[in-house]
């Protein structure tokens, strides 16, 4: 019964789902939490390749914790183009605080201002409507230098505007080879004279 109720709400989103834009490039908000928190974000996502995307996160909670995050990450679609999963990995940098456990006086130390250096994997799934490209992430951090945790793992949504569709950067690349190839080829006089001249 829930599915047939799940394509009852689903059915008038089909129109909307085949005439969604696959993106470029998008660039939106996202929102982060954790056991330490809640932080805000500046995230841009790039499209390299088919099936290949660059994001870049800047987020902060005001407060002790600041990180820059560059993940690679493979989309892999379901059901439609529309909607997809997608993982990868990358690297992150940033201020933040850490928790030392005093063995001795049965105390954490708090400490903040850190400089960071950690690697970034991340999860989501993903939902591109009309302009508009909807994520849901799990972000895990592996701290390499700067705190001392192991291991922070994060949820996040994002809210993302498409800046330029796909199709638009296909033209774009394409004229730019274009261009390339043209300044690449030498005119056929050219190439006669270049044979006649002495060196």
């Amino acid at each position: 019964m829930k599915r047939i109720y799940l394509l009852f709400i689903l059915f008038p989103l089909l129109p909307i789902l085949g005439n969604a834009q696959h993106y470029g490039n998008s660039l939106g908000i996202r929102l982060g939490n954790n056991d330490l928190g809640r932080t805000v974000g500046l995230t841009f996502q790039q499209r390299i390749s088919k099936r290949g995307t660059l994001e870049g996160i800047l987020q902060s909670d005001f407060s002790t914790n600041t990180t820059a995050h560059l993940l690679y990450e493979f989309h892999r679609p379901l059901l439609s183009k529309r909607l997809n999963y997608y993982y990868g990995a990358g690297i992150s940098f940033g201020s933040e605080e850490s928790f030392i456990k005093d063995e001795t006086r049965k105390e954490i130390i708090q400490t903040y201002g850190n400089r960071t250096m950690g690697t970034d994997f991340i999860l989501g799934l993903e939902l591109t409507l009309l302009k508009t490209v909807i994520a849901f992430d799990y972000k895990p951090n592996i701290n390499i230098v700067g705190r001392e945790e192991f291991f922070r793992g994060q949820a996040g949504v994002s809210v993302r505007m498409v800046l330029l569709d796909r199709k638009t950067q296909k033209k774009r690349q394409r004229q730019r080879r274009r261009a390339n190839n043209q300044k690449d080829q030498v005119p056929f006089d050219q190439k006669l004279k270049s044979i006649f001249e002495k060196k």
